[in-house]
């Protein structure tokens, strides 16, 4: 499966309304660089983003970003950091470090311009960069929505609304 519709996305995704249309474009262009090309991985992907985005509502964390800031773990080391390097794109690339790897790995510095993670492009290939990056195509070949989850949120926050879009998708696309 390489592609995907946006009336698959919309079974998946309900209230994502159009910005399932605006979406889809995105995600089957940067699909295959990343090696999401199955139905299973599609459908993992696709849950995981159903939450971390609010059914593609959103490509900027609602926090303001103060309660990253100073956290060395994620390479927040210089003052106004939490907000600048808040979460953003599909799954809400967070923290100086991850949009430093994320600049290098595409050849565009995003740590001068952060906003651009939400533009709808940015956030599908920045998303689809993490999943690949933090090896989720093989836990989505093995259906383990826990480490997935846990690689994505750091924790299982939203666990179960996480497996309810996975089952939602397994439908759509399996």
């Amino acid at each position: 499966m390489k592609s995907i519709t946006e009336k698959q996305i919309l079974a998946i995704m309900p209230h994502a309304g159009t910005n399932a249309a605006r979406y889809t474009p995105w995600m089957n262009r940067f699909a295959a660089e990343y090696g999401i090309n199955t139905p299973m991985r599609w459908a993992h992907y696709l849950a995981q983003i159903a939450v971390e985005s609010g059914e593609l509502r959103y490509s900027e964390e609602l926090a303001s970003g103060d309660a990253y800031e100073g956290r060395k773990n994620l390479g927040n080391t210089q003052p106004g950091d939490g907000r600048r390097f808040k979460g953003r794109g599909l799954i809400q690339l967070t923290g100086r470090r991850n949009y430093r790897l994320y600049s290098d790995a595409v050849g565009y510095d995003f740590t001068r311009d952060p906003s651009q993670l939400s533009r709808p492009g940015n956030a599908v290939r920045s998303s689809m960069w993490f999943w690949n990056a933090n090896g989720l195509n093989r836990l989505a070949d093995l259906d383990n929505v826990v480490t997935i989850t846990r690689r994505i949120n750091g924790g299982f926050n939203g666990l179960a609304r996480r497996k309810a879009y996975l089952e939602r998708a397994k439908k759509a696309l399996c």
